[in-house]
């Protein structure tokens, strides 16, 4: 591990000696803090729970650890641990992870010790909201110790910059005082950081004049439709939808949290609106991040899927739309024939009909300028590696792009050159309904001399190297699939005879592939995203965004320890990782080169979370100037009223007499709660109102309120999902079997409108197929079930407490003796349900004469043997019994036959 920076250290030694919550800068490393939390509280003396981790995250964290030599190493408590040996595992101290769902039961049945508990840990500390689990389990480890301490971390400042006093709900939920605020601007790491900064290349990559005019024509597009759904919905907030948000990555949200509640009452217009805002948002991120042969293909394939399903927004017909076509297709290729090119702009339903033959297409294939920027840097640190030693021999380049297609394009640009990457690209895309090899390798000098396209030829082949494992290989290969459309040709047939110096190159490298070991890498990484390209020095790609593994890059970082980092793609968190990295590593040389778009959106996201950021620690510090905190807000004594449960209106009194007086006795009141459901967060909403929760493994039911009362409880998307299954049929057989009030909970979002069936669809007749049909025909095969409609748990959570009202609690044992098949029955059904079901469904029989009849017989067979005059005696109605003598007695003929005598 490296050493602590000076910044670090202050924030330790604050959070260590009283407890609050530290909200840190994007990559200012908010995770190396909590690690020497976590190294710290390795001991067998103290037991420290860590809350809202990833497994990915433990893995790292424990990771870190053994490789500090830690002897103690953190635990993680699953649901491999079986149930009694957790309490031995909690006595044995130490760090341990585990799951919400684990904590809040082990909490409830006191299997933890919660007198011994040193604290608690909680990571990412912005997502703890009144009703989830993480601060039910804060709520019963206050409840339960006083003396513990609770510290909590986050690097997310802008999460607090919506709704009212977030922060402040934040702190109350994880019971803590004091709010530690390190921005990047703080003068404490500002100056030390600035004393070690590494060496920064600022490098302004020129777009070209195609994709200038197409990103202006995505933007006048972009700016078309946001003012087309502000007209349309004038409710929204004019701010959110400029257009400097609307090009960033947080956009989508926001509109899905306006729009979200009012998406049933929405037209046509505006969903068509919210779809294009996503496509155009898409474009302008492809015309940066990869090759114009990708944008191309999926300009093409919008206006494809527009034609097919007969759908038009509106926006493809627009000047600015035109305009993107004609540069989209001009940095591909270009027709020579000026009357044919200007017949293809005007109708594409002509051109389709044309020969091929009289619009060959010479191939232009302009190459990213990033591209070219890259290579001149790469030929940069090669030059300067060859006079390196002083500085200690060849120095590891890393290369940080967006994603994982980035990546992959950018290692066959550095292994095959523009040139055969995007022929190779071009063939497999659009060379399935046309034969271009012959054009490009015509016209290939031609076209270099108009200057249309900058073709590079890249390394030599023998630099080329594989990736560190097979298994890596491998999954690049497939990776390279994915970033195309694949067809049913083969390379070589696609390829044609022209590109044979491609084919050279590939059997050369895949000859080089053979002989190269693994091992020349020197690096043993879990992470199978990133791209091995030399081994002298060692050079590696690796993305920003996608991987599996949070922490993958920074195991790269460290790992590989590069001294050149090309930062492809501008990402914040990743700057400032790399200067913290810079700062803890002094002495050693760095330099970053930073390429990105001068004028362009790519430069101007960039900028916006900049300054987002810094306007949401702004807006934190004025909170916090102004936040009134009360003393108890620790909760370490009773005062503190979120720790109160509401216990008066959850308890039943009962009056007993004695001796002409009257006492009054409190019951409290219990709810049993299938384990499963702690998922939720109703089962914290009941504990807050005062209800005593024992949670048990049901079969039957999920809450059994009553001894009487069973509730089986259903989101929407469960029950339409259930009812088609006939799982729920399943469900309701066995708690109105074992049950004399079985009820189905309905819980739906009063923010989003649902409906069962369509607007136009009410039909007549019951259908199969239909919801609200199979919903009808449970309620009439059950007639003792009843159905409950609830907007939100705060409402079931009610609902439930005035149900339990006056009524007696249910038992435990009991609840989880009932299976689907347990012989358990109630006194008022002590009867086989089998032959039950079935002497209901024979005439003369009915729910009112069913039990007389089966208090006189014993069985089916005995019933056979029974008289008609026997069965009036019994049933006490001659009809009746008539009906089910003639019914068990009567052949069908006879029954006919007897049917016309009486007509």
């Amino acid at each position: 591990m490296a050493a602590a920076l000076e910044h670090e250290n202050q924030v330790f030694l604050d959070l260590f000696h009283q407890d609050g919550l530290v909200v840190c800068a994007r990559g200012l490393g908010i995770d190396r803090l909590l690690l020497r939390f976590l190294r710290l509280y390795c001991e067998p003396t103290s037991l420290v729970l860590v809350l809202n981790t990833s497994p990915a995250e433990e893995e790292y964290f424990i990771d870190q650890l053994r490789s500090d030599g830690v002897s103690h190493l953190p635990q993680r408590i699953t649901n491999e641990i079986a149930t009694n040996s957790r309490y031995e595992v909690y006595t044995q101290g130490g760090v341990l992870f585990a799951t919400s769902r684990i904590l809040v039961v082990d909490f409830l049945t006191d299997r933890i010790p919660s007198s011994l508990i040193t604290g608690i840990l909680v990571y990412k500390a912005h997502r703890i909201i009144e009703s989830c689990q993480e601060a039910f389990i804060l709520r019963l480890y206050r409840q339960k110790n006083k003396q513990g301490f609770i510290k909590a971390f986050t690097d997310n400042a802008i999460a607090f910059n919506t709704g009212f006093c977030q922060v402040e709900r934040v702190m109350r939920n994880l019971f803590v005082r004091k709010l530690y605020l390190w921005p990047r601007f703080h003068i404490a790491v500002n100056s030390f950081l600035e004393k070690h900064k590494p060496e920064v290349v600022e490098m302004h990559v020129s777009m070209t004049s195609a994709m200038r005019a197409i990103q202006t024509s995505i933007l006048d597009i972009l700016n078309v439709c946001l003012k087309e759904l502000k007209r349309y919905n004038p409710a929204l907030e004019v701010e959110d939808l400029s257009l400097e948000n609307a090009i960033g990555k947080p956009f989508d949200k926001t509109i899905r949290h306006y729009l979200d509640p009012l998406w049933h009452q929405l037209g046509a217009k505006t969903k068509s609106l919210v779809q294009d805002l996503k496509i155009l948002r898409t474009l302008l991120q492809y015309l940066t991040q990869y090759d114009c042969v990708t944008f191309l293909n999926l300009l093409e394939s919008l206006k494809a899927t527009e034609k097919a399903f007969g759908q038009n927004s509106g926006w493809l017909f627009l000047d600015s739309s035109t305009s993107m076509f004609v540069n989209a297709r001009a940095r591909v290729y270009h027709v020579p024939s000026d009357k044919a090119s200007k017949k293809v702009e005007v109708s594409e339903n002509i051109s389709m009909k044309r020969d091929k033959s009289e619009l060959k297409k010479e191939l232009v294939l302009e190459s990213n300028p990033k591209w070219e920027a890259l290579r001149e840097v790469l030929k940069e640190i090669e030059n300067e590696n060859k006079n390196s030693e002083s500085l200690g021999g060849p120095g590891q380049v890393l290369i940080c792009a967006n994603d994982d297609r980035t990546c992959a394009q950018l290692r066959e640009y550095i292994i095959d050159g523009a040139e055969a990457f995007l022929m190779r690209l071009y063939n497999k895309t659009f060379g399935k309904d046309e034969k271009t090899g012959d054009v490009w390798s015509k016209d290939r000098k031609a076209v270099k001399s108009k200057g249309n396209a900058k073709l590079d030829k890249g390394p030599r082949a023998k630099k080329a190297r594989i990736e560190a494992t097979s298994k890596q290989n491998k999954n690049n290969k497939e990776r390279d699939l994915i970033l195309i459309q694949t067809t049913e040709k083969t390379d070589e047939e696609n390829i044609g005879d022209e590109a044979e110096d491609y084919k050279d190159f590939s059997s050369s490298q895949e000859s080089d592939m053979e002989e190269t070991k693994p091992e020349d890498f020197h690096v043993n990484l879990p992470s199978d995203t990133y791209y091995g390209i030399f081994r002298t020095p060692l050079t590696i790609i690796h993305p920003l965004q996608g991987c599996s593994d949070p922490y993958a890059l920074t195991r790269v970082l460290h790992e590989v320890e590069p001294r050149y980092v090309i930062l492809y793609d501008a990402e914040l968190t990743f700057v400032r990782q790399l200067e913290v990295y810079k700062a803890s590593r002094p002495g050693k040389p760095l330099r970053v080169y930073f390429l990105i778009y001068g004028g362009s959106t790519e430069e101007q996201r960039y900028l916006t979370t900049l300054r987002k950021e810094k306007e949401a620690f702004e807006k934190l510090i004025r909170e916090k100037a102004s936040m009134v905190i009360p003393e108890e807000r620790e909760g370490r004594d009773d005062t503190n009223l979120d720790l109160i449960r509401d216990a008066a209106s959850a308890t039943v009194s009962t009056d007993t007499r004695k001796a002409g007086g009257q006492e009054q006795k409190s019951i409290q009141q219990i709810i049993i709660v299938d384990m499963r459901e702690f998922r939720s967060e109703l089962p914290s909403l009941i504990h807050r109102r005062g209800i005593d929760i024992e949670p048990v493994t049901l079969e039957v039911g999920d809450y059994i309120l009553t001894p009487d009362i069973c509730v089986e409880r259903k989101s929407i998307s469960d029950l339409i999902g259930s009812l088609n299954n006939g799982r729920l049929y399943t469900q309701c057989i066995s708690m109105s079997r074992y049950y004399k009030r079985p009820i189905l909970l309905i819980e739906f979002d009063p923010s989003k409108s649902f409906s069962l069936t369509l607007r136009d669809s009410l039909q007549q007749e019951i259908s199969s197929n239909d919801v609200t049909s199979k919903l009808t025909l449970l309620t009439l095969h059950f007639p003792k079930l009843r159905i409950l409609w609830c907007p939100s748990p705060h409402a079931t959570a009610e609902l439930f407490e005035e149900l339990k009202q006056n009524r007696p609690q249910p038992d435990a044992a009991t609840a989880m003796a009932i299976t689907a098949d347990s012989e358990i029955l109630p006194e008022s059904d002590k009867y086989n349900p089998g032959p039950q079901d079935f002497l209901l469904k024979m005439p003369g029989v009915n729910a009112k004469n069913c039990s007389i009849l089966m208090n006189n017989i014993n069985s089916i067979a005995e019933l056979v043997t029974l008289s008609q005059d026997r069965l009036t005696e019994i049933l006490g109605n001659a009809v009746s019994a008539k009906q089910l003598y003639d019914f068990i007695h009567l052949s069908y003929a006879e029954a006919i036959s007897q049917g016309k005598t009486k007509k």
